[in-house]
């Protein structure tokens, strides 16, 4: 690794061309989420528990800045739109109401010959074992349910049977009329909820985008039924442009409308923003036109009113209701890989994640040329200047050179490195982790440089 000074600038080359393949990128992401501290097996020191991660002191602010800028976009910056924290656990009259007793499940078969389990609509030829190779050897399917259950209270009895949630989704439904009541909103409105959901998965993987145990970003959006098409395709059309605002390239994306076969029961319309992940195109967020079957079928089994009476017009009308739903951990994956980038730097390899200001870890990392006292002090000012405002990493141990690298990886937008000039200018050098440009600016000014600079 080059030890390169605060003055000495640094030129990007070309892309390394070993890193071009989709499973040479997959492999590189997994190694760095685990170096990085992004992302470590859960239980690890147990020999693991599958299909469920640790999010490590920089992936877990990467996540919480993801859903932080969905939040953002979702509820922040909109007048129509409120929040919603609902409960994990709940009881089975909301999951019969809501279908997911009878319906949320998948047909599962066994292998006669090696005895494992796969899904039956996952596998590429139904009458051959993809683990073991035998033709024939599958058992009849049957259906699986993939809620979690527990008990709530001391005696386990059918009376205490509670379900951990598979989605979000049913705690807006059932507070649909208290958040009518108490927020002032009217349709078209929404209800917006990030949170955990559970889902006993026969077959997890590829990392985080598939796992037992996740977090989801999901909006109700209840609309007249005259304007529920409209308001669909508006949906379609604004959560594709917000990967593509946080730094997706559009080649990277697509919109993809389910074919009639693929919609479920209760949708008219439903589309998947997908990803290109390397083992292809895969969901991050579904957008769908669900019509009144949730608002109808929780009014019918508990007996409630779930409708909106509008003084203006003197119409009575049930909602229709528009679902963007989005996965936190898998689209923070995405933004992962797509940020993920290696070139050549003085015949070295430099590793860069080119992630946007709004979703980095640390936005600005300070870093004293050495350790020596009266760098630390002036560094140490430095940091109370800019911490108060972004999240910052301080670091004072290495080569410069190699404390730039490790924030290239980190996807640090932008280092301040405080050096022995700076004892006589009151200046510290500030480096652009994408262009590596750098450039000089007075301790004074620093906090209004970076604000400018990062756009926050």
């Amino acid at each position: 690794m080059c030890a390169a000074t605060a003055d000495t600038p640094e030129t990007p080359g070309d892309t390394v061309p070993g890193d071009t393949t989709p499973e040479d990128k997959m492999e590189a992401v997994l190694n760095l989420s685990k170096r990085r501290g992004f992302v470590f097996p859960s239980a690890e020191i147990y020999g693991g528990f599958r299909s469920t991660y640790d999010y490590g002191p920089i992936g877990v602010l990467l996540l919480r800045n993801v859903k932080d800028a969905w939040w953002r976009s979702m509820v922040q910056l909109r007048h129509d739109v409120v929040g919603l924290d609902a409960s994990i656990l709940t009881p089975p009259a909301v999951w019969q109401a809501s279908g997911h007793l009878a319906n949320f499940t998948d047909p599962l078969v066994d292998c006669r010959n090696c005895k494992e389990r796969f899904r039956l609509d996952k596998l590429d030829d139904p009458e051959v074992c993809p683990n073991c190779g035998k033709h024939g050897t599958f058992t009849e399917a049957r259906q699986f349910n993939l809620m979690f259950k527990t008990h709530a209270g001391p005696v386990e009895s059918a009376g205490t049977e509670a379900y951990l949630r598979p989605e979000t989704a049913q705690g807006m439904f059932m507070n649909f009329a208290n958040v009518l009541n108490t927020s002032r909103k009217k349709p078209p409105f929404g209800i917006a909820q990030v949170g955990k959901s559970f889902r006993n998965e026969i077959t997890p993987g590829n990392f985080v985008f598939r796992t037992r145990e996740f977090e989801q970003m999901e909006m109700e959006f209840f609309v007249p039924p005259a304007e529920a098409d409209e308001w669909y395709r508006y949906w379609c059309a604004e959560r594709f442009r917000w990967y593509v605002e946080l730094g997706i390239p559009e080649d990277e994306l697509r919109l993809r409308p389910h074919d009639p076969d693929e919609l479920s029961h209760y949708s008219s319309g439903t589309s998947d923003v997908e990803f290109a992940f390397p083992w292809g195109w895969d969901e991050l967020e579904g957008i769908a036109n669900r019509g009144d079957y949730d608002l109808t079928a929780h009014a019918d089994a508990s007996g409630e009113k779930l409708d909106f009476f509008d003084q203006a017009t003197g119409e009575r009308y049930r909602p229709h209701v528009i679902e963007p739903a989005a996965g936190a951990t898998r689209t923070m994956m995405a933004f992962l890989l797509s940020a993920f980038h290696t070139e050549t730097v003085r015949d070295e390899t430099r590793t860069v994640l080119r992630l946007h200001p709004r979703l980095a870890p640390y936005k600005v990392a300070v870093l004293p040329l050495s350790k020596k006292p009266e760098l630390a002090g002036v560094a140490a000012e430095v940091l109370n200047l800019v911490q108060p405002r972004w999240m910052c990493d301080y670091d004072e141990t290495q080569a410069i050179g190699r404390r730039y690298r490790r924030q290239d990886e980190l996807g640090t937008p932008f280092c301040v490195t405080v050096d022995f000039d700076t004892l006589e200018d009151r200046a510290v050098t500030v480096r652009d982790r994408d262009s590596m440009d750098q450039v000089r600016v007075p301790i004074d000014a620093l906090v209004d440089h970076l604000g400018d600079v990062l756009g926050l």
